[in-house]
């Protein structure tokens, strides 16, 4: 060996994960567990919470890509969680990705309180995606960033208005705070209510200004009875 050579340092090449791996979340959000270039093997947990009230059963869709909406990534598999327990929306559960040296993934997910468990195995060669499949799709990410960026800014403000209307709804609901509510409180609190739920209903028509906007709103009229009220 030439001396040039003997100078080159001992270089361990390690694989990575090709594509980002995650599940769907509300809004059909892209919620990224192990991100793209992550050295394999690799394992990690990410907790998330039910959308629904009583809500004893949530799909669990598998997706590898890049585009920040998961129904425009590859689709890798699909498992229900069920036997949750019967509680307000909001209540926690873990997704596991564990993903090994021969780049097959095991995702999991389980319900701390019940013990509740179920995942899918999947191989290299079922559903995923050839080296030159994946060069195109990470191409294709590339060219839809700035559609990706507004959608994801229009999910997440979509996601938030939701939320806002649900703490509105059960702060009007509870015994204590409703008898502090004059009448016109109270009817300010319904009418920002049934706004909020139009525009969620008409959220393809709606711009992204707009829905911010009036986030802030409701965001100021909640603060107005935590701090009066509450």
């Amino acid at each position: 060996m030439s001396e040039g050579f003997k100078r080159v340092p001992n270089l361990v090449l390690q694989d990575v994960a090709p594509f980002s791996l995650g599940i769907k979340s509300k809004g059909d959000i892209m919620s990224v567990v192990i991100a793209r270039n992550t050295r394999i093997p690799m394992k990690k947990t990410k907790v998330y919470n039910t959308t629904f009230d009583y809500q004893v059963s949530v799909p669990i869709n598998v997706y590898e890509g890049e585009r920040a909406k998961a129904s425009d990534n590859n689709l890798l598999g699909s498992f229900d969680l069920s036997g949750l327990p019967s509680a307000p929306r909001g209540h926690p559960f873990e997704v596991c990705f564990a993903i090994d040296e021969n780049g097959i993934l095991i995702v999991s997910a389980n319900e701390k309180s019940t013990g509740s468990m179920n995942g899918i195995t999947i191989t290299n060669n079922k559903e995923r995606l050839s080296s030159q499949e994946i060069e195109e799709m990470i191409r294709e990410a590339e060219g839809y960033r700035f559609k990706d960026e507004k959608f994801l800014r229009k999910a997440n403000v979509m996601n938030a208005l939701d939320e806002w209307v649900y703490k509105l709804r059960n702060a009007v609901k509870n015994k204590d705070v409703k008898l502090k509510l004059s009448s016109e409180v109270t009817d300010q609190i319904n009418s920002a209510i049934t706004k909020t739920t139009n525009l969620l209903v008409r959220n393809q028509q709606s711009e992204i200004d707009v829905l911010e906007n009036h986030l802030k709103e409701l965001e100021s009229v909640f603060q107005h009875i935590i701090r009066k009220f509450v």
